[in-house]
């Protein structure tokens, strides 16, 4: 018959007397402090990845069409618009497209700001294999 002591509930193990070593007593949960440390974290990861967009991350490099004209069976001049750093330049790549959505043609061009300007109105000439049906600005990114 095992030993039961009026003190330990019924349904608790009872182990011998230094076999296992000291049971620890449950400790406080502390909720609150782990969500503040966790937001603390967080916002600093935040912060830093903030000010290291901003040192090196890409500056806007954004195209605008402005309208196609020209159109021949062989051509489309594309007039376009593209915001700049100040002083910066940008490649553009630009497409012909035939009435049923093919591409029938592409070229990359590369435009330049004066010093202090961001914008930069261009016009470009798109030699095409088919009669084209639209010109388009696709993406600007960094020249170089």
């Amino acid at each position: 018959m095992s030993e039961t002591h009026a003190t330990v509930a019924p349904d608790t193990p009872v182990f011998p007397p230094g076999r296992y070593g000291r049971r620890r007593e449950p400790g406080r949960r502390r909720p609150l402090l782990l969500a503040l440390v966790v937001a603390v974290v967080l916002a600093l990861l935040g912060l830093g990845a903030a000010k290291l967009y901003t040192q090196y991350g890409d500056p806007t490099y954004q195209g605008e069409m402005i309208s196609y004209t020209g159109i021949t069976d062989s051509r489309v001049v594309v007039d376009f618009r593209v915001t700049v750093p100040p002083g910066g330049s940008a490649t553009c790549l630009l497409r012909a497209r035939s009435h049923d959505g093919a591409e029938v043609g592409h070229v990359e061009a590369t435009v330049s700001a004066e010093p202090g300007q961001r914008h930069v109105r261009s016009r470009q000439e798109v030699p095409t294999s088919a009669r084209p049906f639209i010109g388009e600005v696709l993406r600007c990114r960094p020249a170089g």
